[in-house]
């Protein structure tokens, strides 16, 4: 089983879309599990006070160290994992980019503790302290981690195997194993109607696809699969 511990000041934010479709389907299969954990629980002052000033100046207010630390060391206390079964990650916006590459090395894993960084970020020390590696999902700026854990959370769900049909998998895009076909991003699909009409234009499905020549059929997604040079 893989697990996922979400360390965050807002951890209701996952309750809706940790429990809905692939997700709670593979919870339900003990495929995964997750336990978000509120930051503010580990804050020793009466104000369960989480963020303060920047040394030196500057806008917004930073994530302290203490409680962050304190909630790391509940979860490892628990939960005793070998270092090289696990990972700590960030998620900041100064990060690595997050690939469908590292999805799948992490989907091995037993262990994922995410921390989520809000306001104008996180103290350094926590990287520092905990070996930890910074992951962004994009060339861009979110108000919160918590997306961005979700968004990692789903990726790597989905590769555990049982999780979706492997026949899913198969074709998809970015995947890059040996023994699976794509090498980029997946050709356009469609279904039903057959024949769109809307505003007074028809936008049929492609004769190809509707002939049950699997080889033709085939050769056209190939053509028309995109691929990931830019």
């Amino acid at each position: 089983m893989l697990r996922f511990d979400i360390i965050t000041i807002f951890p209701k934010i996952f309750d809706s879309y940790l429990n809905e479709s692939i997700l709670k389907r593979a919870l339900k299969k003990k495929l995964i599990s997750f336990k978000t954990h509120n930051t503010r629980a580990f804050a020793k002052n009466k104000h369960k006070t989480v963020d303060d000033k920047p040394y030196g100046g500057g806008a917004g207010m930073i994530q302290m160290v203490e409680p962050i630390l304190r909630a790391v060391q509940r979860v490892n206390s628990k939960f005793q994992i070998p270092n090289s079964k696990k990972k700590v990650i960030i998620l900041s916006a100064k990060g690595r980019q997050f690939t469908q590459k590292t999805a799948q090395k992490w989907a091995k894993l037993n262990q994922l503790i995410l921390i989520s960084g809000r306001y104008e970020g996180i103290d350094e020390r926590v990287r520092i302290a905990l070996k930890a590696e910074e992951i962004s999902i994009g060339p861009y700026v979110l108000t919160d981690g918590d997306v961005a854990a979700m968004a990692i959370i789903s990726a790597i769900t989905r590769l555990v195997p049982g999780a979706i049909n492997f026949s899913s998998l198969k074709e998809e895009s970015h995947t890059e194993l040996p023994f699976m076909e794509a090498r980029g991003l997946e050709y356009p699909h469609y279904t039903r109607p057959e024949v769109l009409t809307y505003k007074g234009r028809k936008y049929r499905v492609p004769k190809i696809l509707l002939s049950g020549h699997h080889k033709k059929i085939g050769e056209w997604r190939k053509k028309h699969q995109k691929s990931l040079e830019k």
